[in-house]
């Protein structure tokens, strides 16, 4: 092999590697805008996490608000509620597997689908697990709780399913005190 050959070989690989290399970078210049797309918008970015000013909720009344396009009931339950709640037995109970988004079924003090221990904060995602449908609450249903009169689910007074067609317990977002009057959705 000649010199003048071997000066010709290193000429061609280095026009492949660099026809390819234009060729990545074009291709991935094109490709981006698309995968990018799919990222969530700036507006649901910023309601990923909201924070809810609950100092005007009385004990017995709950406040509904929109998080991520679904409403998440807030209650302030009253002793009586959270009685009937502790005092149902898991075997009654419909939904007994389901984590909720890591949160028990157990309304027991020491873990329990309400947001404080005392649990008088109850916060779930007030969508019926059935059909997609909201539920009616403030004492609703056989069971004091909530109740979809779409097609009758009714939900205790810890949002956990009792009877009707709904599969599962209204969910429970991560939710947390930061202060005294304010929750953190998210």
């Amino acid at each position: 092999m000649s010199h003048a050959e071997d000066h010709d070989g290193t000429r061609r690989d280095f026009l492949y590697y660099a026809t390819a290399g234009a060729g990545a970078v074009a291709t991935g210049a094109a490709v981006w805008p698309l995968v990018d797309q799919m990222n969530p918008s700036a507006d649901v970015k910023a309601l990923s996490s909201i924070r809810v000013d609950v100092s005007g909720v009385d004990v017995g009344t709950q406040l509904t608000v929109k998080w991520l396009g679904k409403p998440v009931f807030i209650r302030r339950r009253t002793q009586d509620e959270i009685d009937a709640a502790r005092a149902v037995e898991m075997s009654d109970l419909i939904d007994t597997t389901s984590e909720n988004l890591n949160k028990p079924d157990t309304d027991a003090a020491d873990q329990n689908r309400s947001l404080d221990e005392s649990g008088e904060w109850l916060v779930m995602i007030g969508v019926c697990t059935h059909l997609g449908c909201v539920p009616i609450g403030d004492g609703a249903g056989d069971f004091g709780g909530w109740f979809c009169p779409c097609h009758g689910s009714h939900y205790d007074t810890s949002g956990r399913i009792r009877k009707g067609p709904a599969p599962e317990n209204l969910p429970v977002p991560l939710a947390e005190f930061v202060d005294d009057t304010t929750i953190k959705l998210g």
